[in-house]
Parts: structure tokens; sequence; C-alpha cells
């Protein structure tokens, strides 16, 4: 393929926002340095500004070169369902009585497994919320997932070390817990239909592998820092003010609404609109909502969106080149560092391929979606929320893509191997 002018501006500013993303915390320190411009800084140090502000620098370069005719027809030829969904589901995830409703599910399934009290909590809370994902979708259960562990185990002073192996465990779960179901995870869902992937067949191909892995990878973490759970006796229900049944019933619907119009924007928006008026009418019943949070995340997905929609002129001949063992490992580590619902999308107009290619990339994609912020669409709602509790506010890209090898290992062998 021979790339335009506009797609290699593209895919260099799209190395650039990669560098950026590692480079958060240079930033972080340059606002301390220099406190002068410290607003600039940190607003350059903030993740989730990162693709949307090398997006608005290609928007301004294709303005510039091409005018605005092209800039217009460029953005309505793509598609930001994604990013207004994730905003909707994660702010109302992340309600008071959704909140305490997953909390008092995990707190009871962790009274009566082996494992009791802190590290029956902990390891419910990486087992069955990355699973319930595949019904409720991914942005919401890493929503809730990242919130039940923020209250439970991050506000309470556990070591550096323990929440990065945290983070990594949450992200992959969350990326392999979705795979159950054909609508849940965005990179099934970019093939499903076209590939006629029902729900029967998701169970058989991907799904007892999903729960197998999820299983393993939470055992694992839940065993090594024991000890440090044991020092953590609470009930995170107890500290919580309770909610009329009719109110969390009420919201639970505001979600189930949501999800069953994920992919009509304009339907799911209007419910959103109206649960805004609900809680507005009831804000005995709500904490903060996490407006600031799930707009921070949407404004990321939809920049990545922008600039990662350049990029399928070096990406698609990758992939129908690539045999099925080399696009599964290789599908798994180019998603570190791009949008694993962008590969297997790319990956699906390919004219011709297998079955086993099928499932090599979607199986691939979502294996290595934990490795990096970027690798997976609901990952960046479990970063906004849980950050501020890392050093700086700001997490280690290379921290977290080693705390994440290890599972992402045992999802690869789960996999590729049963």
């Amino acid at each position: 393929m021979h790339p335009t002018s506009i797609e290699i501006a593209g895919t260099v500013l799209f190395a650039l926002a990669l560098v950026h993303t590692f480079s958060t915390r240079f930033f972080e320190r340059l606002a301390r340095r220099q406190p002068r411009h410290a607003g600039a800084w940190h607003l350059l140090g903030e993740v989730e500004i990162v693709f949307g502000f090398w997006a608005s620098v290609m928007m301004l370069f294709m303005l510039l070169f091409n005018g605005k005719t092209a800039v217009t027809e460029y953005l309505d030829s793509l598609a930001f369902t994604e990013p207004m969904f994730v905003f909707a589901i994660m702010v109302i995830a992340g309600t008071r009585p959704i909140l305490r409703l997953a909390s008092a599910l995990v707190a009871r399934l962790g009274r009566v497994i082996p494992h009791r009290g802190s590290a029956g909590m902990y390891f419910c809370a990486l087992t069955i919320m990355p699973l319930f994902g595949s019904f409720i979708t991914e942005p919401a259960a890493m929503t809730v997932a990242a919130l039940t562990l923020q209250a439970a185990f991050f506000e309470r002073g556990i070591s550096t070390r323990f929440r990065y192996a945290t983070l990594g465990i949450l992200f992959v779960n969350v990326s392999i817990g979705g795979t159950l179901t054909p609508f849940a995870a965005p990179p099934v869902l970019m093939v499903a239909s076209k590939w006629g992937w029902d729900l029967s067949f998701m169970l058989s191909t991907f799904g007892y592998k999903a729960v197998l892995a999820v299983i393993v990878n939470a055992f694992l973490v839940t065993l090594m820092f024991k000890r440090e759970l044991r020092s953590i006796n609470h009930e995170l229900t107890d500290e919580m003010p309770r909610t009329p049944v009719i109110i969390t019933a009420i919201h639970l619907l505001f979600l189930i609404g949501v999800v069953a119009f994920a992919h009509t924007p304009h339907a799911f928006m209007g419910i959103f609109l109206f649960f805004l008026g609900f809680t507005s009418a009831y804000t005995k019943y709500q904490d903060r909502l996490i407006l600031r949070e799930g707009l921070m995340v949407a404004f990321f997905l939809a920049g990545l969106v922008v600039i990662g929609g350049q990029q399928r002129w070096w990406l698609q001949p990758v992939l129908s080149s690539m045999s099925d063992s080399a696009v599964f490992f290789g599908a798994a580590g180019l998603t570190a560092f791009t949008d694993n619902a962008a590969l297997t999308y790319l990956g699906s107009l390919v004219d011709n391929i297998s079955e086993s290619f099928k499932y090599a990339l979607v199986a691939g994609a979502v294996v290595g979606g934990g490795l990096t912020v970027i690798a997976n669409a609901p990952n960046p709602a479990g970063f906004s929320i849980l950050r501020k509790h890392f050093p700086d506010e700001a997490i280690s890209p290379a921290l977290l893509a080693l705390a994440a090898l290890p599972p992402t290992l045992i999802a690869l062998i789960a996999f590729w191997i049963l």
C-alpha cells in the first residue's frame, strides 16, 4: 500500500502519542520544578489527555493541508459510539447504589470460599467482577471492580507493589473475562456479527478458557499477598450508607437500559440524561458522580479513534501476512500499542481468512489487553479511578506492563494450549 501524507503524519503522531503515554511522570516532575507553568505540565501529564491532544494536532495538520471539508468528512466517517457508551456506563456503574450492591455480593461470596475475610473479598473482586463483565459489558465491570478495590484495599495503605500487581491482574482479567458472550468485549463485538459468533460459540471456544485463566490469576495474586491481606480487617458494606431497595432497582434498570442500547447512541444517551435527572432528584442516595473521570476517559478513547483511524495502511498488511501462530502472539504484542478492538476490526477486513486465523486474532487481542492503558477500551476507566493511589498520582507504564506480564502469560497458555 502507498500511504498518503495524512496517513504518514497520523502514524508519526500516533508514535509520538505512545511516547507521550510512557512519559507522563516526566511532565508531573516538570510541574513541580516549574510552578509558573504547572497547569500546562499537569495537563500534559494526564494520560487521559494524551490521545485527545495528539488527535487535535492531527486534525489541525489535516485542516491546514486538506481543508475543512476533509476534516469534517474524516470525522463523519468515524464511529464515536464506544467513547460515548463508556462515559455513560462508567458514570452509572460508579454510583453508590450499584457499588454497594456489587460490594455486598463480593463480601458475601468472600465469606463462603476457603479464603475468607479480606483475602476472599479480594479474590472475588478479581474474578466475579471481570467475568460479570460478559453480561454488563467490560467498561461497567472495570468501573465497579476498580471502585470496589479502591474502597476495600487501595485506601487501606497497601504497598505500591501490591497496587501494581492488583492493577495488572484487573486489566488482564477484565480483558479476557468479557469473552463469555459476543457483545461485552469490544474486540469480540467488532467481529462477532460478521463472523457469526453467537453465545454458544463464545462459551465453547473462549468462555471456559477465560474462566480458568481469571481464577488462576486471582488465586496466585491472592496467595502472593496473603500477609498484607490478613492485616486488612473490615466489612466494606458496613461502611457504606444504606440505600433503599427501590433506588437500587431503578439504578439497575438504568444500567440495563444503557447496556441494551449500547450500539444506539441517541437511545442510551437519552436514558443517561434521564438518569442524571433522577440522581439530582434523589441526591441523598448519591455520592459525587464521576462525571469528570468519565469525560476524561471518553476524551482519551475518542482521541484513540481519531488517530487510530490512520493506522490501517500498515496494520492490515502486517496482519494479513501472518500465520495463525504468528497472528496470535503478534496480536498479543501489537495490542499493547493500539486498541485491541481496532486490531480485530482491521483483521476482519482481510478477505478469505480461516477459522483458526479468526480465533488467533481475537484470542491474541484479548490476551494482550492488560499490558498497557491503551490496550483495551475499559482500561482508562480503571486507570482514572485508581491512579491517585500511586506515587505522584501517576502509574508507571513500565511497572504496569511488568505487573501484567505474569497474568498475560497465564492467559496465553490458556487460550493457545487448551
